[in-house]
């Protein structure tokens, strides 16, 4: 068959039912690109989904915008990834924050994309127009998928055929001189599928601090970031296929000061072998390549001049690991998981720091390695009509390696500090389980779950030390995992095909969770961080004894002919527990945590293609610093977008980005100055090749 043939024939080679052959030919073998299936019990969890359609229509097009639409997703900085700090982008939910690195476990295709030394989440190498669905489960204990769901669960799955066009093309510009321009081409090859694609986005930027509090020394912060990604599935045995996929990208962005420039590469690779047989199996490897840099700088009071104070000119971090589960047939209505997983990662910091008349004259090195290894077991159980039970547990061992900070003079070479910290390890077992029961097949199902999760701190968090303003923040090569339990119950109601709803309520407790505790105020001289002024406070990161969250969350989607809504709300209530050195925070809300947080969207479409959709959100109030004494205000925004078809495969886009231009605060400094999220932002786009839903 000729290529162009094949790419006609995709959608029908591909995921399709099979059709009735003649004679005695073989069936056809059918790939799906997609995990193994979801055991029944699964229904006890508090499941969010973000579909097809709402991938490729939201305004801004990033992945962690759409994200938003599940209330309690929350970053450390309300800015997304064309102005954000890169290390601030961790993702958590339920109120778990204020921390930078990410408490929620976030995968592609089962691949951990948490990056190997700090944690956070490289947002901007995920181009939503490739994945298929986006399934968020609120609450920890991962159990299969691995350790680190503290908060809960961001899983991505790829598009598959049935949702690509066999080519496709946008591109758009918008305000600030902002461009961006995706392409791809997806159809059948060797009996399976692939596709391939690339997206580049660039723009001047918008001035990060806000009008009333900004100086002659800010200005606009551009960005430019690229982003390659291939993936092919290939039937290699009867219900057996081979998944690889491959990601390359760079991510550069400044922070609208001098000398504060962001770079981030990265290069992924995953295998993924998934059996559908009799005995099901998974069997999943990947590698990962990270390298971050990033300059720091300082501001007199007016704002007039900023000057050099860090260049962590080289942040290099590896990751690696392997997951393999198999299902044997226990019996009709029981779904058994076992198998085991690993996770490696290795990394450092090299910075140049102690600027004397914009030379640095002092160097830092700092990093170690950390590994993982667990086993995991856990049933799915159709007890009885209408009522699913599922319990597991995993054990895993954890070692900490290789850690060290070095500190030296640039000029004479002598020492400053030369640490080496004793390797560690331990082992830690979690579970989870839960119940679903549907009565009489109505349209009500209750459900409840308990769960046990923990987290490895970052080797960021453990070996780097670093600065925010006066403020000087000292590593703790001797932190604790974190751990976390909880529980939920809820129930989802389903009147109609079209219309769900469901609530939920939860409680929390994380403990030993990692924060900057103060431990003396400035002036003085101070193990491994020296000097801080009288304007500053000397911090260490420490395990607190716990953070409390409860609340509840909401979720509704409608579809009314050519009319669908979704929406989401979460309450949250949480607070510190904290003791010693730290209990001057004891009782107070977690930084950066939002009592509050809100979001509705409303779209239309016809079947000529005419589509539109408007999003209205809201993050209440939450406070900058662990002292709850910096407010960031809460704020509403309205996004939108319509498309206009020109023929069947092309059209035109306009999108709208916080349509009000409403002041949404990301970040205030103690002198109150205020950094700001997206302003408003008017795209227009032309699309060939219209996404397909799923």
């Amino acid at each position: 068959m000729r290529p162009a043939r094949l790419l006609r024939a995709a959608p029908m080679l591909v995921g399709a039912p099979a059709l009735a052959q003649s004679g005695g030919d073989p069936p056809p073998i059918i790939v799906t690109g997609a995990s193994l299936a979801r055991p029944p019990g699964e229904a006890a969890y508090d499941v969010a989904v973000i579909d097809r359609d709402r991938l490729t229509d939201e305004a801004s097009g990033r992945l962690e915008n759409i994200l938003r639409d599940v209330a309690g997703f929350a970053q450390y900085r309300r800015s997304d990834s064309r102005s954000a700090q890169p290390t601030s982008q961790g993702a958590t939910l339920r109120g778990l924050g204020g921390n930078a690195a990410s408490r929620a476990l976030v995968l592609l295709d089962g691949v951990p994309l948490s990056d190997p030394f700090g944690g956070w989440i490289s947002f901007a190498a995920i181009d939503p127009e490739r994945l298929g669905l986006v399934r968020v489960t609120r609450g920890g204990g991962a159990g299969a998928a691995g350790p680190g769901a503290l908060a809960g669960t961001i899983e991505l799955s790829s598009a598959t055929p049935q949702q690509l066009a066999p080519a496709w093309l946008r591109a758009g510009y918008g305000s600030r001189a902002s461009r961006e321009a995706e392409a791809g081409l997806s159809g059948a090859m060797a009996g399976g599928f692939a596709f391939l694609t690339a997206s580049y986005a660039a723009g001047d930027g918008f001035v990060p601090i806000s009008q009333a509090t900004r100086g002659p020394a800010d200005m606009a912060a551009p960005y430019r970031q690229i982003s390659v990604a291939g993936r092919a599935v290939l039937p290699i045995a009867a219900e057996v296929e081979l998944q690889a996929s491959g990601l390359v990208f760079t991510d550069r962005r400044t922070r609208g000061t001098a000398f504060t420039p962001n770079r981030t590469e990265g290069e992924d690779a995953s295998l993924r072998l998934v059996g559908r047989g009799r005995w099901g199996f998974e069997a999943l490897a990947y590698l990962q390549a990270r390298t971050f840099a990033a300059g720091f700088a300082s501001l007199d009071d007016g704002r007039t001049r900023a000057t050099a104070t860090l260049d962590q000119y080289g942040v290099p971090s590896m990751g690696s690991g392997g997951r393999l589960e198999i299902r044997p047939p226990i019996a009709e209505r029981l779904t058994l998981r076992l198998g085991a997983d690993g996770r490696f990662v290795s990394g450092e910091t090299d910075e140049l720091y102690s600027y004397v008349a914009t030379v640095p004259t002092r160097r830092r090195e700092a990093g170690g390695r950390a590994a993982t290894l667990g086993g995991f077991a856990e049933a799915s159980w159709d007890a009885a009509e209408g009522l699913s039970l599922t319990a597991g547990g995993r054990i895993d061992h954890w070692q900490l390696s290789h850690g060290f900070l070095n500190q030296q003079q640039l000029a004479t070479g002598a020492t400053l500090d030369a640490n080496r910290f004793a390797d560690r390890a331990g082992w830690r077992p979690t579970g989870r389980g839960g119940v679903a029961w549907k009565p009489a097949d109505g349209p009500v199902t209750l459900r409840a779950a308990a769960y046990l999760g923990w987290r490895l701190p970052t080797l960021n968090e453990l070996y780097r030390l670093y600065r925010v303003g006066a403020d000087a923040i000292a590593a703790n090569p001797a932190l604790a995992p974190e751990r976390l339990k909880g529980v939920d119950g809820g129930i989802d109601y389903d009147p109609l095909p079209t219309l769900h709803l469901a609530a939920t309520l939860f409680a929390n407790r994380l403990g030993d969770a990692i924060a900057n505790v103060t431990l003396a105020p400035g002036p003085g001289i101070f193990p491994q961080v020296g000097s801080v002024s009288a304007a500053g406070r000397y911090q260490m990161r420490e395990n607190l004894d716990a953070i409390v969250s409860r609340g509840a969350e909401l979720d509704a989607r409608l579809a009314l002919g050519a009319w669908a809504l979704s929406a989401s709300y979460a309450f949250t209530d949480a607070r510190v527990h904290a003791s010693g050195a730290a209990r001057p925070l004891d009782g107070l809300r977690p930084a950066q945590t939002a009592r509050h947080a809100a979001s509705a969207t409303l779209g239309w479409q016809r079947r000529q293609g005419v589509a539109a959709s408007a999003t209205l959100r809201y993050v209440g109030p939450q406070f900058e610093d662990d002292q709850n004494s910096l407010v960031l205000r809460g704020a509403v925004t309205l996004d939108g977008s319509l498309r206009l078809p020109l023929s069947r495969a092309a059209a035109v886009e306009l999108r709208a980005e916080n349509l009000t231009n409403t002041l949404v605060m990301a970040a205030l400094s103690s002198d109150g100055t205020v950094e700001r999220a997206t302003p408003r932002t008017i795209w227009i786009s032309f699309r060939y090749g219209n996404p397909r839903g799923g």
